[in-house]
């Protein structure tokens, strides 16, 4: 039973980086009706702009020699300016020209796979293939609750993806750019008759749901301290899957979706051959949607002639 509980508590953890870049992907989706594939790289690019920050400020080492704590409050906001400062680089420079234009989907959807090549090679190219380990910033302290081991940083990680579904979920419900992002999901071609500055929603989307990603990626970072070009591609798809088995367009959907995605695959690898783990990550999207096309609190779209 405790060995259970563990994997539960590590279902939780692998799940709160799922539900982060699911988010992205379902922000991007139910305003723009557009799958951004190359927001796993943004996660990627938010871990190395992470250990970039942090490097740089912490003590002895780093140019600053800020404290490990200061350094932490630092990195945590640059992180997500830096990386939303990409999304919004990428929606203008690969994205809005083809919108413009009135591009099929088809090719936007294109440009977002080689725009996650361009960012993955980039890095290679720039970086080189080496790992990169994100400088200590926590002072590590294991909790012992009844036989199950949980650390100081597995309840970071889940609280924050807890707080940031919280604080999306009233942005979008709440607040006057919220329901500006739901008439663009609605009708965006009427929404300039309403005098709503249809580009500055798209950004501002960009910026959310990057800024979310870059997050994820710095505690990634700190969970998993071996950075890689390629860290993001594997990790993206399966975030992608989390969506779409929650309801993709849906935040609530990408939340559930992440954790429910990350429960399978724990429990797949610590009862049976870890070679599994992924032949059953994707299985579930194919059974659940095999019940439920739309996903899990999806909704058939209507069409209006």
């Amino acid at each position: 039973m405790e060995f259970f509980l563990q994997q539960c508590v590590n279902a939780l953890q692998w799940g709160s980086f799922y539900a982060l870049i699911a988010l992205g992907y379902t922000l991007v989706y139910g305003v723009l009706r557009l799958i951004n594939f190359a927001h796993g790289d943004v996660f990627m690019v938010g871990a190395y702009l992470a250990f970039f920050i942090a490097t740089g400020f912490l003590a002895p080492e780093g140019a600053f020699g800020f404290s490990r704590e200061l350094t932490l409050w630092l990195t945590i906001p640059l992180t997500m300016i830096l990386t939303s400062l990409v999304g919004v680089t990428l929606e203008r420079v690969a994205y809005r020209p083809l919108m413009r234009k009135g591009a099929h989907r088809l090719y936007v959807v294109i440009t977002a796979l080689m725009c996650g090549l361009i960012l993955e090679n980039g890095n290679l190219a720039l970086l080189g293939a080496s790992r990169r380990a994100l400088p200590e910033l926590l002072d590590k302290t294991v909790y012992q609750i009844g036989g199950v081991a949980v650390t100081n940083l597995k309840l970071w990680v889940i609280v924050a993806a807890v707080l940031v579904f919280c604080a999306l979920h009233l942005i979008v419900t709440r607040t006057r750019m919220g329901m500006a992002m739901r008439a663009v999901s609605w009708d965006r071609f009427a929404l300039p008759l309403m005098g709503i500055p249809l580009e500055r929603v798209i950004v501002f989307t960009f910026v959310l749901g990057s800024a979310i990603a870059g997050l994820g990626g710095l505690l990634f970072a700190m969970s998993y301290p071996a950075l890689d070009p390629y860290m993001g591609a594997m990790t993206g798809w399966k975030a992608f899957i989390a969506a779409v088995v929650g309801g993709i367009g849906e935040i609530r959907g990408a939340f559930v979706g992440g954790f429910l995605l990350a429960f399978v695959e724990i429990m797949v690898a610590a009862f049976l051959p870890s070679t599994f783990r992924d032949l059953f990550a994707f299985s579930t999207l194919l059974f659940i949607l095999w019940l439920r096309p739309t996903g899990l609190f999806g909704r058939p779209l209507t069409s209006k002639i």
